[in-house]
Order: C-alpha cells, then structure tokens, then sequence
C-alpha cells in the first residue's frame, strides 16, 4: 500500500522520518511545472515545506529533487518554500493541507512521492485529475 493511514503519517514524523504529497501540475503550457509538500521534523518543530519544480523528467528520470526550481528567480525555492511551522505532527499535517489543498489520505513515505510523479507522467501528465482520476489539490486561497 503506497499511501500511508494517518497513524503510520504521524508515526513516520515522530520518528524523524519526513511524509510528502505529490499535488499535480504546475506552471503554465509554456513552462511546464509540478507541485509537491513535504512534511519535515526539525529538532521539537515540523517544517511545511512547497515545492514547485520545473517538470524536466519522464519515465526514466522522476529524482524531484534534482528538478530546477519552476522560477529561478527565487534561490529559497530551490529547497522549498517553508510554508509554516508547527509544534507537533498533527498539527503539521493540519496545516500542510491547509496551505497546500493536500488531502490527508494521500501521505507517502519521502522518496515515495517520486512514484507519483512517475504515474503521473506515465498517464501522459494529467492536467486536471490525477491518473487515479481524483482531482489535483488547489491551493487554498490566502486568509
């Protein structure tokens, strides 16, 4: 089972380990991008961080992490944009989906959300739904 049941996410912080979210595309038709989050424990705090990437991979090369930042003009965003911080992991998850229109049934272990990708390129990168058919996440608009 790929994605993760809310105690397994939130066993997965406690014990250090950071959860991600693939959330779709990104971007424009010209520069093609996607979106993922992730959830990082850091000493007694979890970190949200969004990525947004410029989508340069296919069915052989889905590593997120060596993708170039969707806007280069942004140094910050090479690593992720920090999101908020929260105290404790159920509060991290609370507000990653806040945020980030993440949904909590969609969790995966880091590293797992490369296979999202993956599927995702493999369905011939979806614009509107994901290859499971369930819409992409939107961002939630600012309060």
């Amino acid at each position: 089972m790929r994605y993760l049941a809310e105690s397994f996410a939130l066993g997965a912080l406690r014990r250090g380990r950071p959860v991600e979210q693939f959330l779709g595309p990104a971007g424009s038709p010209e520069r093609l991008g996607i979106r993922y989050v992730e959830v990082r424990p850091v000493m007694n705090r979890y970190d949200i961080f969004l990525h947004t990437r410029e989508d340069v991979g296919h069915e052989t090369f889905v590593d997120l992490v060596e993708f170039p930042p969707l806007d280069p003009d942004h140094d910050k965003e090479e690593f992720g944009r920090l999101v908020a911080t929260r105290d404790d992991p159920l509060s991290a998850l609370t507000a990653a989906e806040e945020v980030t229109g993440a949904l909590r049934g969609r969790w995966v272990n880091t590293g797992v959300v490369q296979d999202e990708y993956l599927d995702y390129v493999k369905a011939g990168r979806p614009v509107d739904s994901s290859p499971e058919g369930l819409p992409w996440p939107a961002i939630p608009p600012s309060r």
